[in-house]
């Protein structure tokens, strides 16, 4: 199996950053939150950052890995020499629901680019989302098809045609293999950004146009879904709508305050993704599947980002305002994305080759892909998205 074997819905993705947007209100509506990384007003009156959510979405990262490393059979097998469950009989089992942490970054990009797109004209969204997706993308790609040239590496990339499709961000329509098994979640939420930016940012954003949004958007994916047409669920992505808007709707609760309509969007949203998510990882215990997982347990982990990511829109984790926070929020991205291909080559090396115990290569294999994604974010990101950014923006929207 290749590092562009086609996606399966366990493989796990990621939600862009928080973007520094000026809020904007309607007329009779209470003064909006500014969602994570900006202030909003405190309870004295005193700015406050919903570093909380940054926290999350690293707990969300460390999921992934942790059903990456020891959560599932396949590459990760290979590196280890013999099967996760062999390797980390007790743990494996609870490993292998990691891979909802897809789901939780679902529902955290819903809030996110509902806050970044509000009051911002087209250009300028487009502009803050190519910044800051793709200068840690490129370097990634070009990251782990470098190690896994190298001959003594015994994982194998892809072709140098697929290569240089996978910067586009679009190889998985057009049928090319991935350099990073994770990016099919990328392109996930590239369609996420493009029908928000077609149905709210371009006409301009307010409560009304995003209740709509949420509206059609939920009865048009119900009814994708039941004509099964292939085309209808490319675009509007049944499976995964659900978390989006429902992270949609606690943006609304988060700046408008409770509301009945707002509440109902993600009543209904977690309704319909607990059972997507249900149809999608459970299955009748089988010996020869390498775990299950209870409905229960799926229906609980969903259940749980839901109420996170509605703690942090009701403010009520704004007591969690450590600083760190916001440095582990940032390094969440290329976490993201090198962790797993880097990390088979890390743990076979580590584990087989030193011979370090599994329990004390898993941790160092995390820490080392924690390492290299604050070199990314340092030497990467926090040089090229500026350049990027002012490059793509109108000069009044910088």
């Amino acid at each position: 199996m290749t590092a562009g074997a086609p996606p399966t819905p366990e493989a796990g993705p990621i939600s862009a950053a928080p973007v520094s947007v000026p809020a904007q209100r309607e007329p009779g509506q209470p003064e909006p939150g500014q969602g994570p990384g900006q202030p909003v007003p405190g309870r004295k009156g005193q700015p406050v950052r919903l570093r909380a959510l940054d926290g999350l979405r690293l707990l969300a990262a460390l999921m992934v890995a942790a059903y990456h490393y020891g959560g599932r059979d396949g590459e990760i097998a290979q590196a280890w020499g013999a099967s996760p469950r062999q390797i980390f009989p007790t743990v494996s089992p609870y490993f292998s629901y990691g891979c909802l942490g897809v789901q939780i970054f679902f529902i955290i990009s819903g809030f996110v680019i509902c806050m970044s797109g509000w009051g911002r004209p087209l250009r300028s969204f487009f502009a803050s989302r190519v910044s800051r997706l793709f200068p840690a993308y490129w370097a990634a790609i070009l990251l782990v098809s470098a190690v896994f040239a190298l001959p003594w590496v015994a994982f194998k990339t892809v072709s140098p045609s697929d290569t240089l499709l996978n910067l586009t961000m679009l190889q998985q329509p057009l049928g090319a293999d991935r350099v990073l098994g994770v990016c099919w979640t990328l392109w996930a939420e590239l369609r996420f950004y493009a029908l928000f930016a077609l149905f709210v940012v371009l006409p301009g954003a307010s409560r009304q146009r995003v209740v709509l949004f949420c509206a059609v958007w939920t009865l048009g994916a119900a009814l994708t879904d039941a004509a099964n047409q292939p085309l209808l669920d490319l675009i509007l992505m049944p499976n995964y709508a659900p978390f989006f808007i429902g992270g949609i709707g606690l943006y609304l609760i988060h700046r408008y305050g409770h509301d009945a309509t707002a509440w109902g969007i993600v009543a209904l949203s977690f309704l319909i993704g607990q059972h997507y998510a249900v149809s999608e990882l459970w299955h009748r215990p089988n010996p020869d599947f390498f775990s299950y997982r209870s409905t229960f347990g799926i229906v609980a982990i969903v259940a749980f980002g839901f109420l996170a990511v509605a703690l942090v829109a009701l403010g009520k984790l704004n007591w969690a305002n450590w600083r760190w926070l916001t440095v582990a929020g940032a390094l969440t991205y290329p976490f993201y994305l090198v962790h797993e291909h880097l990390g088979w080559v890390v743990v076979q090396y580590l584990h087989r080759n030193l011979g370090i115990p599994a329990y004390a290569t898993f941790p160092l294999t995390v820490l080392l892909m924690l390492t290299l994604a604050w070199l990314l974010y340092h030497f990467v990101e926090q040089r090229l998205t500026p350049v990027l950014k002012r490059s793509l923006a109108p000069a009044r929207a910088r």
